[in-house]
Protein backbone atom coordinates (compact mmCIF):
# COMPACT_ATOMS: atom_id res chain seq x y z
CA UNK A 1 0.00 0.00 0.00
CA UNK A 2 1.51 3.49 -1.00
CA UNK A 3 1.91 5.97 2.43
CA UNK A 4 2.18 9.47 2.29
CA UNK A 5 2.21 12.15 5.35
CA UNK A 6 -0.36 15.03 6.63
CA UNK A 7 2.82 17.35 6.88
CA UNK A 8 6.87 17.52 6.43
CA UNK A 9 7.63 17.05 9.71
CA UNK A 10 5.95 13.53 10.64
CA UNK A 11 7.42 12.24 7.10
CA UNK A 12 11.24 13.35 8.10
CA UNK A 13 9.78 11.66 11.79
CA UNK A 14 8.58 8.73 9.99
CA UNK A 15 10.80 8.11 7.26
CA UNK A 16 14.62 8.08 9.13
CA UNK A 17 15.53 5.35 11.71
CA UNK A 18 17.78 8.06 13.31
CA UNK A 19 14.42 10.64 13.91
CA UNK A 20 12.35 8.19 14.72
CA UNK A 21 14.77 6.77 17.39
CA UNK A 22 15.06 10.27 18.53
CA UNK A 23 11.64 11.16 19.29
CA UNK A 24 10.13 7.79 19.78
CA UNK A 25 12.60 6.32 21.30
CA UNK A 26 10.89 3.37 23.57
CA UNK A 27 8.39 3.00 20.85
CA UNK A 28 10.78 3.42 17.77
CA UNK A 29 11.00 -0.33 16.99
CA UNK A 30 7.09 -1.25 17.16
CA UNK A 31 6.09 1.99 14.49
CA UNK A 32 8.88 0.62 12.05
CA UNK A 33 6.85 -2.48 12.33
CA UNK A 34 3.29 -1.49 11.62
CA UNK A 35 4.15 1.02 8.74
CA UNK A 36 6.36 -2.12 7.45
CA UNK A 37 2.78 -4.27 7.48
CA UNK A 38 0.85 -1.49 6.34
CA UNK A 39 3.46 -0.98 3.64
CA UNK A 40 3.34 -4.71 2.58
CA UNK A 41 -0.40 -5.23 2.13
CA UNK A 42 -2.34 -4.56 -1.27
CA UNK A 43 -4.96 -3.37 0.55
CA UNK A 44 -6.86 -2.27 4.04
CA UNK A 45 -8.55 -5.34 4.14
CA UNK A 46 -5.55 -7.01 4.69
CA UNK A 47 -4.05 -5.49 7.28
CA UNK A 48 -4.95 -7.43 10.93
CA UNK A 49 -7.82 -6.23 13.06
CA UNK A 50 -6.64 -8.63 15.77
CA UNK A 51 -3.88 -7.05 18.12
CA UNK A 52 -0.96 -6.58 17.67
CA UNK A 53 -1.83 -4.72 15.05
CA UNK A 54 -5.92 -4.10 15.43
CA UNK A 55 -6.61 -1.96 12.62
CA UNK A 56 -9.95 -0.18 13.62
CA UNK A 57 -12.03 2.59 12.41
CA UNK A 58 -12.69 5.50 14.83
CA UNK A 59 -16.14 6.94 15.63
CA UNK A 60 -17.54 10.09 16.50
CA UNK A 61 -16.14 12.70 15.11
CA UNK A 62 -13.20 11.04 14.00
CA UNK A 63 -14.95 8.48 11.64
CA UNK A 64 -13.24 8.20 8.61
CA UNK A 65 -9.79 7.75 10.08
CA UNK A 66 -8.53 4.46 11.46
CA UNK A 67 -5.93 3.47 13.44
CA UNK A 68 -3.42 0.52 14.27
CA UNK A 69 -1.67 -0.07 17.58
CA UNK A 70 1.84 0.18 18.81
CA UNK A 71 1.67 -0.14 22.40
CA UNK A 72 -1.32 0.40 25.09
CA UNK A 73 -1.01 4.20 24.81
CA UNK A 74 0.09 4.62 21.53
CA UNK A 75 -1.68 4.16 18.40
CA UNK A 76 -0.63 5.67 13.87
CA UNK A 77 -3.74 7.29 12.68
CA UNK A 78 -4.24 7.43 9.04
CA UNK A 79 -7.04 8.40 7.08
CA UNK A 80 -7.54 6.59 3.47
CA UNK A 81 -6.58 8.88 0.19
CA UNK A 82 -8.63 8.53 -1.30
CA UNK A 83 -11.87 7.35 0.77
CA UNK A 84 -13.84 5.23 -1.01
CA UNK A 85 -17.36 4.12 0.42
CA UNK A 86 -19.27 0.89 -0.25
CA UNK A 87 -23.04 1.32 -1.07
CA UNK A 88 -23.90 1.34 2.70
CA UNK A 89 -21.86 3.61 3.81
CA UNK A 90 -18.95 1.93 4.96
CA UNK A 91 -15.63 2.17 4.14
CA UNK A 92 -14.39 -0.70 1.43
CA UNK A 93 -11.67 -1.86 2.82
CA UNK A 94 -10.43 -3.53 -0.06
CA UNK A 95 -10.56 -0.49 -2.46
CA UNK A 96 -8.09 1.19 -0.51
CA UNK A 97 -4.73 1.58 -1.61
CA UNK A 98 -2.94 4.77 -0.46
CA UNK A 99 -3.38 6.05 3.11
CA UNK A 100 -2.18 9.46 4.49
CA UNK A 101 -0.68 9.07 8.20
CA UNK A 102 -2.10 11.88 10.49
CA UNK A 103 -0.66 11.08 13.28
CA UNK A 104 1.17 9.21 16.31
Amino acid sequence: MEITYANRKLEKELTSDKELARRHGHIAAKLKLRLFTLRAVSNLELVPKLPPDRCHELTGSRKGTFTVDVSPNWRLAFKPDPMVLRQDGGVDLAAVTRIQILSI
